[in-house]
């Protein structure tokens, strides 16, 4: 390999919200931190390199994002995922979830009804309820240790009871493509059928694809607006180089939007906030990760895939008590701890007293998973043994 993902950097000190909030979120610092879905990575030299050199101009004025950061989006987007898009298309947010939220408060209004899909990211559920939107919730299948859309409990749920007429409330569906917490990515057959149903009931999507960059062998991230004209004019998708190149902390992302009405609501929204203008280090990380961090990337995907197995083999041999969801993206791990006979507040106990592992609770991503976790292993190979090793020598203990 040419970079080094086993390099243990330290973050302590830093103002990193993984590593320095520990004492605040889980009421110890002695803890091997693997919760927050950033990695340890250091980025792309090249990224680093392009920021040094603007740091040294030393002037940091107002910006704006020239026509090249759109056709860099362009260039990746076509590149990586096979979609060809237009870029007129692109707009920005400093972040998905602040898109999420602009998505709800300019396409929907208080009353009206939005669907996700559980287990699922807690800001899916914060952007709906705190702005006054009702939840449809359309739970994740969980069988043969693989998640599942269930969608013909979506076409229920989004009928008037009892007349099996389309319930004009249901506005909008927040998908996420991959899955943040069960690692699915979605295939070609679902997302049509998903589509289908949010096409015929003008259900407009909003796509979170973040993750879309860390894709495991044998599967393919596929945009849901790439798969037709009609899916194109009523999706919202948004990603950012942000997972994928350690780059979280400079709030960037691009919004590509097809349909030109609403590419216009979503401008409106985000000049009326005054939240257009991005910043100088975003932008440029972005371009540069984008047009010259392919081969860090194809590298670093081979280094989690290896830490992917090596996990899968852990908990297989020495802490079968604990069942992992096998990924088939993102760097992050759904584990299935009813083996233990805790949940809740005292699974998270478990974890962050005993085994002394910072991990996100189940409870978190819905309400019927108190026996599950997340844990997030971007990181380097001795940080994820460490982790390892805690959690089965508590196991070992209970």
């Amino acid at each position: 390999m040419n970079y080094d993902f086993d390099e243990v950097i330290e973050r302590r000190g830093t103002n990193s919200s993984k590593w320095d909030s520990c004492k605040d979120v889980f009421g110890r610092d002695d803890i091997v931190p693997m919760w927050v879905a950033d990695t340890d990575f250091k980025a792309p030299i090249e990224v680093i390199e392009a920021m040094r050199k603007r740091v040294e101009h030393g002037i940091y004025g107002y910006t704006y994002r020239g026509q090249s950061y759109n056709e860099t989006v362009v260039d990746w987007v076509k590149k990586r995922h096979g979609w060809d898009i237009d870029s007129e298309w692109i707009t920005f947010s400093p972040g998905i979830v602040p898109a999420l939220s602009m998505c709800v408060n300019t396409f929907t209004h208080p009353g009206d009804k939005v669907v996700i899909q559980s287990p699922i990211y807690p800001p899916f559920q914060s952007v709906v309820e705190a702005n006054g939107r009702i939840k449809v919730d359309n739970e994740l299948i969980l069988r043969d240790n693989h998640y599942h859309m269930d969608l013909d409990k979506l076409r229920e749920q989004i009928c008037i009871q009892d007349s099996g007429e389309f319930d004009n409330r249901v506005k909008m569906l927040l998908l996420c493509n991959p899955h943040n917490p069960t690692g699915r990515s979605w295939n070609k057959d679902e997302l049509l059928e998903l589509g289908r149903i949010c096409v015929e009931n003008n259900i407009l999507i909003v796509s979170d694809e973040i993750h879309s960059d860390i894709i495991y062998s044998g599967h393919k991230h596929i945009p849901i607006a790439s798969l037709s004209e009609e899916l194109a004019q009523c999706t919202i998708t948004c990603i950012s180089p942000s997972k994928t190149f350690s780059l979280a902390g400079l709030s960037t992302s691009a919004i590509i939007i097809p349909n030109k009405r609403i590419r216009s609501m979503f401008n409106n929204t985000l000049e009326t906030l005054h939240i257009d203008g991005g910043n100088i280090f975003g932008s440029i990380a972005l371009e540069v990760a984008y047009k010259n961090g392919e081969e860090w990337l194809e590298e670093l995907l081979v280094y989690l895939e290896d830490n992917l197995n090596f996990l899968m083999k852990y908990f297989e041999e020495k802490i079968p008590q604990i069942v992992p969801i096998r990924p088939e993206a993102t760097y992050l791990v759904w584990l299935d701890c009813s083996g233990l006979g805790l949940e809740g507040e005292q699974l998270m106990d478990f974890f962050v007293n005993e085994a002394k592992v910072g991990v996100n609770p189940g409870s978190n991503f819905s309400r019927r998973c108190g026996s599950f976790v997340r844990l997030n292993i971007g990181c380097p190979r001795s940080t994820l043994k460490e982790g390892l090793k805690r959690i089965e020598e508590a196991v070992n203990r209970l």
